[in-house]
């Protein structure tokens, strides 16, 4: 095992063990805390760089403990990696002309959360994770250039503080590039061209300063790429390879398996990294057909690095055995399938986890723990880690017989049969059935289900569970908080109301709670976008509703009020893409189990009164394939799952569904085939892209399109809503048109939700009037 020093950049040993990037958000959420706290004004700038600091130093120093010989540096950061890059290349929106300042941090946290009266940058997923990246901005006027170099930053810091040669990690340009706004495919190449001089430069320093190997993400090469896009793959990787010629290059795709792979292989850099885990096995497949370059380092991604799963180590070894078949021993780096940002940090913190679902876990560090066993079989032979195997071994077959994952048919993991998706009438005849029973308005006013969680109400949560505060004390703390909010929502004239969801901790893990199948953890979590971290629940064996999860609060809310209050479930697809899953049974089976357990909860709410029912899929778009050819497969199921939830309740029952912070224009045909009675829509952040998609593709049931952006603390005056919801009526009818915000209320104040609304309802009242006015 390499232990320090120049040594640990080589890369050149047997099993020589590559990490791709490691958790920001510290054992504790120390990250989290201390960026909050600066912005709350409690933290002064010079000790939050300390503290940011402290916590780079203290990752690194973890995976060289750990044994990781190439150890990334560069992938830390103070809100988002895409960032970074954006702002060290200057390509900074001219709306935010008044704040540059290259790298400070008033610029950078302004285009991640926006500024007084000036719109944050778009946020969306990072392709089919639940990470959200900050989404660079190009214009006509757009002129890059190296503002400065936080690779390079972290490279002399671990060097210097910890003595450690680390791999610095870079976003590749043709990745970059197809990530940002305002670049047609047709203007790919000019921007690209514009990027690759800065490229040069900072990798030139880089080499410089004494680099070894550099990671060059290029995850975009695991989409649809063209075949007309390779000669400019092959002209950055020249070109970047002509700029630090004593560099090694690696270029590291993951989540998925690239389609061209000769092409891929004939790139002249010294590695290519690839996942050997979310492949579909067709990597090993390219490798055994068509060979791997002899002179080139293959970094193979063979622990899972976006899941909580012990790896099979005999399966790991067993396919390392047959890549050394094509590839050189030595020429074999071990790796996660892509970052572990995308996993927990570290199992030592649980409590809760006993026994088998324990023992099956393996985060951050454990995975890095998972990597070293493979170096030392490959290194030493089998019997160097006979007992790991022998015990993995015994792990893996008691899964397969565990009775929590044997409830159902083991042919399709789901009840046999189920309840059929039903075919609902046409939505005209549903629409008019429901608008005689509720009488709205013109642009119905409402919000999207949660109300400000405040300190006081997870101050009673926390009291609550550790049994400080008994359930009927509990429960009536939160009967007076829906009973507060309802009367705010009457105060400011919303149309239809929500209960505040104060019961509820997280909109997936609330009702993974009250379902069989789920197990949960004490520190499992990851980051979501910026310092907003989430603690996936654990899908570990079959799903079953086994009683009400919802009604008692709902019905209370309706029961305090004569205008409709919607119950608010979380949607199958969403329950499975954020919540960690089981992987022995296809994730369509584990689909179809959630489905039928919130029809189960559907039908509670209709059965008790409840009429309108939000049924929340934010999470659709994030799980479809990265290939478009498998989108129909995915989105087949996915949209049957929906309509197994949904398709039992009578006509003049209400199903809305909401999604958000996604390229809605990519699937408006699965959006409309759910057939929901009305969808809401997040569009102010990604300023106005939807409304110009529906102006082409008219969508034919009830839609609403946010007014504002929710995860920004800066509220757009009511003129500016007032012209958003003109702009939406420009591309959907009135009588179809729904007002509210981007997303759910939590995370905000009491004072900036009040703000919101009441500046929402004005807009939607003045623009309502005019409508009325010319007799619409």
């Amino acid at each position: 095992m390499t232990s320090n020093g120049k040594q640990n950049g080589n890369g050149n040993g047997i099993g020589t063990v590559s990490n791709l990037g490691y958790p920001r958000i510290g054992e504790q959420r120390e990250w989290k805390k201390a960026l909050e706290a600066y912005w709350k004004g409690d933290l002064p700038e010079e000790r939050l760089e300390a503290e940011m600091k402290r916590l780079r130093l203290q990752n690194i120093k973890k995976q060289h403990d750990a044994g990781v010989d190439l150890i990334s540096a560069g992938d830390f950061t103070r809100y988002d990696h895409v960032l970074d890059h954006t702002v060290a290349f200057g390509l900074v929106p001219e709306r935010f002309g008044g704040l540059k300042a290259d790298g400070a941090p008033a610029l950078y946290f302004a285009m991640a959360r926006g500024a007084e009266g000036i719109a944050a940058c778009e946020m969306t997923k990072w392709f089919n994770t639940n990470y959200h990246y900050i989404v660079p901005e190009w214009g006509p006027e757009s002129a890059p250039a190296l503002r400065s170099n936080p690779w390079l930053a972290a490279f002399e810091e671990a060097k210097a503080e910890l003595g450690l040669v680390t791999k610095p990690v870079l976003v590749g340009p043709y990745t970059f590039v197809r990530l940002s706004k305002g670049v047609a495919a047709g203007a790919r190449e000019q921007a690209v061209r514009k990027l690759l001089p800065i490229y040069a430069e900072a990798l030139a320093q880089l080499e410089t300063a004494g680099a070894e190997w550099i990671q060059i993400d290029e995850p975009a090469l695991s989409l649809d790429v063209a075949a007309s896009d390779w000669p400019l793959l092959n002209e950055i990787y020249h070109v970047l390879r002509a700029a630090a010629p004593g560099l090694k290059l690696i270029v590291q795709t993951y989540f998925d398996a690239v389609d061209d792979y000769e092409a891929l292989v004939s790139l002249p850099v010294n590695g290519i990294g690839l996942d050997f885990v979310h492949d579909g096995g067709a990597t090993l497949k390219q490798i055994a057909r068509y060979g791997f370059p002899p002179q080139m380092t293959l970094g193979a991604g063979i622990v899972d690095g976006r899941n909580i799963w012990k790896t099979d180590l005999t399966a790991a070894l067993a396919l390392l055995d047959s890549l050394k078949q094509c590839i050189a021993p030595e020429r074999i780096m071990l790796q996660p399938s892509c970052s572990l940002l995308h996993a927990p940090v570290t199992l030592k913190h649980e409590k809760k986890l006993q026994g088998i679902k324990r023992l099956a876990m393996a985060f951050a560090d454990e995975k890095l723990g998972e990597l070293a066993v493979l170096r030392a079989a490959m290194r030493e032979g089998l019997s160097a880690v006979k007992l790991e195997l022998q015990d993995n071994t015994l792990l893996f077959d008691a899964l397969r017989k565990s009775p929590e994952r044997n409830r159902f048919s083991p042919v399709n993991g789901a009840v046999d049969g189920g309840a059929a998706v039903a075919r609902r009438p046409a939505f005209e005849e549903r629409r008019k059935a429901q608008q005689a029973k509720w009488n709205l308005p013109l642009l119905p006013t409402t919000t999207i289900g949660s109300l400000p969680q405040t300190s006081e109400i997870r101050k009673a949560r926390r009291q609550w569970r550790k049994g400080e505060l008994d359930n009927a004390a509990y429960e009536t703390f939160i009967r007076a908080k829906i009973a507060e909010w309802i009367a705010v929502q009457e105060q400011l004239g919303l149309d239809v109301l929500v209960h505040g969801e104060f019961e509820r901790n997280d909109m997936v893990e609330f009702f993974g709670e009250c379902l069989e199948g789920y197990v949960f953890t004490d520190n499992g979590w990851v980051q979501s976008y910026g310092s907003r971290c989430v603690k996936p629940p654990v899908l570990f064996g079959d799903i079953a509703h086994t009683a009400p999860m919802t009604v008692p609060e709902t019905v209370y809310a309706a029961s305090l009020t004569d205008k409709p209050v919607k119950g608010m479930l979380t949607g199958p697809l969403t329950m499975l893409n954020w919540s960690f899953v089981r992987t022995d049974i296809p994730r369509k089976a584990v689909a179809f189990q959630l489905a039928d357990a919130i029809r189960a909860e559907v039908e509670a709410l209709e059965a008790a009164g409840i009429g309108m029912i939000q049924v929340d899929e934010p999470a659709l778009r994030e799980g479809a394939p990265l290939k478009n050819r498998e989108w129909q497969e995915y989105l087949g199921w996915g949209v049957e799952a929906f309509k197994r939830a949904v398709g039992t309740v009578q006509d003049t029952t209400q199903i809305h569904t909401h999604m958000c912070y996604c390229d809605f224009h990519e699937m408006i045909g699965a959006i409309r085939d759910m057939d929901a009675d009305v969808i809401s829509l997040e569009t102010s952040r990604s300023h106005g892209t939807l409304i110009e998609a529906l102006r082409g593709e008219r969508y034919d049931k009830g839609i609403g399109l946010g007014v504002y952006d929710i995860h920004s603390p800066f509220i757009p005056d009511t003129a500016e809503m007032e012209r958003i919801i003109r702009e939406a009526l420009d591309a959907v009818p009135p009588e179809l048109l729904w007002v509210n915000p981007d997303c759910g209320l939590k995370t905000r104040n009491t004072e900036e939700t009040l703000l919101s609304l009441r500046r929402m309802v004005e807009a939607a009242d003045r623009i309502r009037g005019s409508l009325m006015q010319v007799g619409v």
